[in-house]
């Protein structure tokens, strides 16, 4: 009898043994342990149509405490983002610029800013998925917007295009779906401000305040204030190539005078 037993729990070890191992994304969860990354089995947000702000042919002028990343001319911020294995020793960005725009040239490698920002900020881009609409869900106007140590705002065409919740455009990718679609039509152009504010830490290096990120898709709030799980306290921009000739505009970022360092004196009382 232990005979029988003991080769039985070899024969189910050597199962076990043989089984595959899990799909690590598979198991993963989103950050309110929900879905899966990627879930198209998700709720969709709802559709809503925003308004034209922002979506001139013109971009507006930026505010007067703007530093201007890109204004329709040149580069010379950025510095090419391609994977090291293609990356060249020439660093300069690869995307073609014409006409107030920079267009993705598809496998040249994504963009990065050669500078990094620390604290938090107010972050403007503009972008523009193709005219002609080729491809659907993930394949349809993808891009994304990086800032270091935050995780992906999506770029993607997301009128009437549909993909799992956590990839459409303005969600923070294989996390938070936006609250609601704010997208316009393909080739229109799209706003996203991102105001950023860096997780608060003592002296001691230990979170105080939680980073928390916020995004206007369109005029309209997306997402307000969530909560990450980050104590990175600075980093740049960067612009992905993900094959498709998405264009981009209008990029600026703007410090936060959150604690009042910039403020001037009250004015003299008039004698």
């Amino acid at each position: 009898m232990k005979s029988i037993c003991f080769s039985a729990i070899l024969i189910l070890i050597a199962a076990t043994l043989s089984l595959p191992a899990a799909d690590a994304k598979s198991e993963r969860r989103t950050p309110d342990g929900k879905w899966r990354p990627g879930d198209m089995a998700r709720p969709r947000p709802p559709v809503i149509t925003p308004s034209n702000w922002g979506s001139d042919e013109k971009p507006a002028p930026p505010p007067s405490d703007a530093l201007v990343l890109f204004d329709g001319t040149s580069l010379a911020k950025w510095k090419s983002d391609a994977k090291k294995a293609d990356a060249p020793a020439d660093d300069t960005a690869k995307w073609k610029v014409e006409s107030g725009y920079v267009e993705i040239v598809p496998k040249t490698g994504g963009i990065r800013t050669r500078e990094k920002f620390a604290g938090d900020h107010q972050w403007h881009i503009e972008w523009a998925t193709p005219v002609e609409v080729k491809g659907n869900s993930q394949g349809r106007g993808n891009s994304g917007v990086f800032i270091g140590g935050l995780p992906e705002v999506q770029v993607l065409d997301s009128f009437d295009n549909d993909t799992y919740p956590d990839g459409q455009a303005s969600a923070l990718y294989n996390q938070h779906p936006p609250y609601v679609n704010a997208s316009r039509k393909p080739g229109q152009w799209q706003t996203y401000d991102i105001i950023v504010e860096r997780a608060k830490l003592d002296d001691k290096g230990q979170v105080t305040q939680k980073a928390r990120l916020t995004v206007i898709h369109n005029g309209v709030i997306v997402h307000h204030a969530r909560e990450l799980e980050t104590k990175v306290q600075e980093g740049d921009l960067s612009l992905q190539d993900h094959g498709n000739p998405v264009r981009f505009r209008n990029i600026w970022l703007r410090k936060l005078n959150s604690d009042g360092a910039a403020n001037t004196p009250a004015p003299a009382p008039k004698q």
